[in-house]
């Protein structure tokens, strides 16, 4: 009754959601400040003032979202932590926008990995990557993180120049929140094969400093995934997108096409649009983030806990001797989510997603007892 290649299938398993009681909830990566009113005025508004709008299919190709994309990238160099200029414009022909970031990314690996031979990535990142190679039977290379949790470019290169493979991994990377500069990027997307393309997740990059994105005029086999989610406040909209060179975007909506003609909503559009002209907004939300961040990440090696130097909007940490699993089923007593995984190599360190200032004195007030 049930097609055989169901039956191996490892679905991704997200954050938690109780819903027992009312939690302080740093477990999933989310914003904790609310979308810019502008993006809510935006939705309303469309919805009361045009009302077949949600009758009649929506642009399938995300046209005017791509073009407010581009000018918002453009404005920030795709870090609203620290904005700068990127070396070329984006245009609106490089952008590809998806229900999610991790549709966008199906469709990535749709289009561009295949079961010849194996995708290269770390063996800690984002955990979604084996689920969507198992569901297109892609084989994996997974290749340990350095002593400090760092990639290890050097062998990641050499692995993906021997077998002539593709590459996708997390910058900065999840769950370690490390960060490879700019730099460090471009001579290694240097030495990987030209013939093949690699992927650049940057879900966090706006927390960070560099994007890749300044790298895409020099390597046109570069494909950088990017969401709506985390710095943008819209976990609950769904929608992400990809950049690249226009002739890859164009592969990409051809699997779109193949598949899922009409992926991005009508006010999924709508209020990408005017985040994306809410720019300030959003630079204050994030900036104030990586403060709290930084404040609670000393508040932690003040008290012997070992942090990793994050550049995203989450901490990773543990402390040596204490187990990872009681704290957070301690924490959670408390009434405060965070994320553990059940992670050989991983499985003491706790994932803390950064709230606001309240949240995060909350959880202070809670971790002394742990």
């Amino acid at each position: 009754m049930i097609a055989s290649r169901v039956q191996n299938l490892k679905p991704y398993q997200p954050g938690e959601q109780p819903k027992d009681r009312d939690y302080v909830k740093l477990n999933a990566n989310e914003n904790p400040y609310a979308p810019a009113p502008a993006v809510i005025d935006a939705v309303c508004d469309h919805a009361k003032n045009n009302p077949m709008a949600l009758a009649l299919y929506a642009d399938p190709d995300s046209n005017e979202l791509r073009k407010a994309i581009a000018t918002h990238l453009n404005s920030t160099g795709g870090v609203m932590a620290n904005c700068c200029r990127l070396p070329q414009a984006i245009r609106p022909d490089m952008v590809f926008c998806g229900n999610g970031s991790d549709e966008v990314l199906s469709f990535v690996f749709y289009a561009f990995f295949d079961s010849q031979r194996p995708l290269i990535l770390p063996e800690h990142t984002y955990s979604f990557y084996p689920v969507y190679a198992g569901y297109y039977g892609i084989p994996l290379k997974k290749l340990p993180l350095q002593q400090d949790f760092s990639l290890d470019v050097e062998a990641m290169a050499r692995e993906a120049r021997d077998t002539e493979s593709s590459l996708i991994f997390a910058n900065p990377n999840a769950p370690s929140s490390l960060a490879v500069s700019q730099n460090q990027l471009r001579q290694f997307l240097g030495r990987l094969p030209k013939n093949r393309v690699h992927v650049v997740d940057e879900a966090y990059m706006d927390f960070a400093s560099e994007s890749a994105l300044g790298l895409l005029s020099e390597f046109p086999n570069l494909v950088v995934v990017r969401t709506f989610s985390k710095s943008l406040s819209l976990a609950g909209m769904r929608l992400g997108y990809a950049v690249a060179s226009p002739d890859l975007i164009q592969v990409l909506h051809r699997v779109k096409d193949s598949f899922n003609h009409f992926p991005v909503d009508t006010l999924a559009q709508k209020a990408g649009i005017a985040a994306c002209a809410s720019t300030d907004y959003y630079v204050d939300c994030t900036k104030k983030i990586v403060e709290e961040r930084n404040s609670f990440a000393g508040f932690l090696k003040d008290r012997g806990w070992q942090v990793l130097d994050s550049a995203t909007n989450f901490i990773f940490t543990k402390k040596d001797g204490i187990s990872g699993r009681q704290v957070y089923e301690k924490l959670k007593e408390a009434g405060v989510l965070v994320r553990r995984f059940d992670t050989p190599g991983i499985e003491e360190f706790l994932r803390i997603t950064v709230g606001t200032r309240e949240q995060m004195d909350r959880l202070r007030t809670v971790f002394p007892r742990v």
